[in-house]
């Protein structure tokens, strides 16, 4: 199983920028079999059964981009330097590892400020990256962390423009609730307010779940060999609740379709030991490509992928590469809007 097999050209003009206003008004293209056909978010309770059940990714995606500058003495004097980090993840001793442009110009024990109220400290450096301890934590942490930082835009709507205002409440879901994200569970941003109250009002249940997405999640596929491919692991629990509604609705013959390739990476995770939904906390790696055997999904809502990512291998792996094929060019051939903020596709194999 080659890379070049889940590769395609994208034309430029079709990676959004911005999502569609309001989020249930971005397009939806269902594949259901063989056939597809073209719709809006909205209509999705169209699509929909009385007993289905949504499973959605409450995480919380933090500003985790971080713009600030270092003060040096030497033989020119004080001297000044941008520094621009990206929050990865918390370690257990309260330090954050991040990514660090550029690192070259920061030495271990030197303060980063990001604003009156926040500055960090370089106390190592990892693999390329830095660890950094923080001078508030907790609340006041987070607090001046929401004033101070950006969202984390993907590489690819970055490259185009920087992140606003906006993106704080455009890249946020309505249900999120739990803090820890560095990207956006993207499928679940077309949800708003009317489009839960329809779901719910034909019969639909929903199930939370979270799953902490990282910024691994844009790393390339850099093997020709995708088998052997290894995935950036992120933290996720199913509850006890939400493993006893997932499984009541398989024993009642509704279908389990999780919202986002993040949600059914965790709910597959879930099911690896027993092969059923299961209470599960933990650290997840799993790799889902063609061939995997599927234990819990019935279905995924999910957005248009980049070419060669993993989010292809999975796609493929639910549909079957040659139907991920005329799905794509069919999607290109229509003009949907690809990738984080674009529009979404229903897969119902």
């Amino acid at each position: 199983m080659n890379l070049s097999d889940f590769d395609f050209t994208l034309p430029e003009e079709l990676i959004a920028t911005r999502p569609a206003s309001p989020r249930s008004s971005a397009r939806l293209l269902v594949a259901q079999g063989d056939e597809i056909s073209d719709g809006v978010v909205r209509d999705l309770p169209d699509w929909l059964r009385p007993g289905d059940r949504l499973v959605l990714n409450d995480t919380r995606v933090i500003p985790a981009r971080l713009f600030g500058w270092r003060e040096r003495d030497g033989a020119q004097g004080r001297t000044r330097a941008q520094i621009d980090l990206t929050l990865l993840e918390p370690r257990a001793d309260g330090c954050w590892a991040a990514l660090v442009k550029p690192l070259k110009k920061l030495r271990e024990g030197e303060t980063v400020v990001f604003s009156d109220a926040l500055s960090a400290e370089l106390i190592a450096r990892e693999d390329g990256q830095g660890l950094f301890r923080f001078n508030l934590a907790g609340e006041d942490f987070d607090a001046a962390l929401e004033q101070a930082g950006a969202m984390p835009l993907p590489p690819y709507i970055a490259a185009k423009r920087p992140a606003d205002a906006r993106d704080k409440s455009d890249y946020q879901t309505v249900w999120a609730e739990r803090s820890g994200a560095v990207a956006a569970p993207t499928a679940s941003l077309h949800f708003d307010a009317p489009l839960l109250e329809a779901l719910a009002a034909k019969g639909v249940q929903f199930t939370h779940v979270t799953l902490h997405v990282g910024a691994g999640t844009f790393l390339p596929v850099k093997v020709d060999d995708v088998t052997t491919h290894k995935m950036h692991g992120e933290w996720g629990e199913v509850t006890p609740q939400a493993a006893a509604e997932i499984a009541a609705t398989k024993a009642n013959g509704g279908r389990v379709i999780p919202v986002g390739t993040t949600a059914l990476r965790l709910i597959e995770t879930a099911a690896r030991d027993t092969g059923a939904i299961a209470p599960w906390t933990g650290v997840t790696d799993i790799f889902i490509y063609p061939g995997f055997a599927f234990r819990v999904t019935d279905a995924l809502m999910t957005n248009f992928h980049l070419p060669k990512s993993t989010l292809m291998m999975l796609v493929s792996a639910l549909m079957g590469q040659e139907r991920v094929r005329r799905i794509y060019a069919h999607a290109i051939a229509e003009r949907y809007r690809f990738f984080s903020y674009g529009d979404a596709s229903l897969l119902m194999p």
